[in-house]
């Protein structure tokens, strides 16, 4: 018995070591917020968790926007998986964009939900972390897809508040290919809506052009056996997110759609560039359908930024079949 009572002990240790150090989450009311479009979101609020320590300097604090439909929690479990940013050497704050159903969105806000842009999510994370949190500065920001936007809208509008940005299965501007994405998800949920389909249906109809756009029709093939089809198919008959809602998703693809950093810049990447003083990273897939990785890779060949081009089946979500390679180039740029 008191070995074994030794060997428990041993195993919740080793669990708790291998786990980065993590807060719950922490919810901060940043005031009224005054939006690109002119318009109020009042008594604005963002979540956020913490993960790893920091050092003596604060100088090894990193930010994480979430991605879309993505929360705090979900990245905490990236980094806490894979290892994507080492957090026994950086201190990582992860950040629920507005509209995720965690800080404000449609679904928690009492009144006419307002127009909201990427350049509105990164504005309410500057003064989190600004005039909340009291850091003038952080090291470097992480994102992927949406996460990616706000970190390049962050490069662009607070052009001196980190040195390095990693944005990965992301782009500066969206494609034609893209806004055919945004714009069919957006035409289907106003025609279902029109004939009165709920919640479900809906939400469940976009999983499914989800799943056709994330991935390639070879990682289809290989991964799900006809025989196993109907059970693939049946997964997509699901309850909705109790917190991603069919309001908060729109609200976000809405926000997506209009995303562009060089417009402040005479839809100039050269002009843009200028504007930008950190070191920049990119990571994109080839065969990524669901953002087009060709703006990234020109940004990167203009500006002279570091980027690493996969090439596999994995499309939009093409990270994870080569996460080994991408978490050590992650760690090379951010370590040089």
């Amino acid at each position: 018995m008191k070995n074994k009572s030794s060997f428990v002990i041993l195993f919740l240790l080793w669990q708790i070591i291998l786990q980065p150090a993590y807060s719950q989450l922490k919810i901060v009311n940043i005031g009224n917020l005054n939006l690109n479009s002119g318009e109020l979101l009042e008594d604005c609020f963002i979540g956020y968790r913490t993960f790893g320590s920091i050092n003596n300097d604060s100088s090894n604090i990193i930010i994480y926007p979430s991605w879309f439909g993505g929360t705090s929690e979900e990245i905490g479990r990236l980094v806490g998986k894979y290892n994507f940013v080492d957090t026994t050497k950086y201190f990582v704050i992860a950040i629920d964009a507005l509209s995720n159903g965690i800080s404000t969105s449609p679904s928690n806000y009492k009144k006419s939900f307002p127009f909201l842009s990427i350049k509105d999510m990164v504005k309410a994370e500057y003064i989190l972390l600004t005039e909340h949190l009291k850091l003038k500065h952080v090291y470097a920001a992480v994102g992927g897809s949406m996460g990616g936007f706000q970190v390049l809208q962050f490069a662009v509008s607070y052009p001196n508040y980190f040195d390095k940005c990693i944005a990965y299965v992301s782009s500066p501007k969206l494609t034609s290919y893209d806004l055919l994405w945004i714009n069919t998800q957006l035409s289907l949920i106003e025609t279902y809506q029109k004939y009165g389909a709920d919640e479900k249906e809906i939400l469940k109809v976009l999983d499914l052009l989800t799943a056709l756009n994330a991935r390639t029709p070879e990682y289809i093939v290989n991964k799900i056996k006809p025989e196993d089809f109907n059970n693939y198919f049946a997964s997509f008959d699901k309850e909705p997110s109790k917190h991603f809602t069919l309001q908060n998703y729109v609200a976000q693809l809405k926000a997506i759609q209009n995303f562009d950093i060089t417009k402040d810049f005479n839809n100039s990447f050269e002009e843009t560039i200028k504007a930008i003083h950190c070191k920049m990273f990119f990571i994109v897939n080839e065969t990524d359908m669901t953002v087009n990785p060709s703006q990234s890779k020109l940004f990167a060949k203009l500006s002279g930024s570091a980027i690493l081009v996969l090439n596999n089946s994995g499309g939009h979500l093409g990270i994870t079949p080569e996460i080994e390679k991408c978490r050590n180039a992650v760690a090379d740029f951010l370590n040089e």
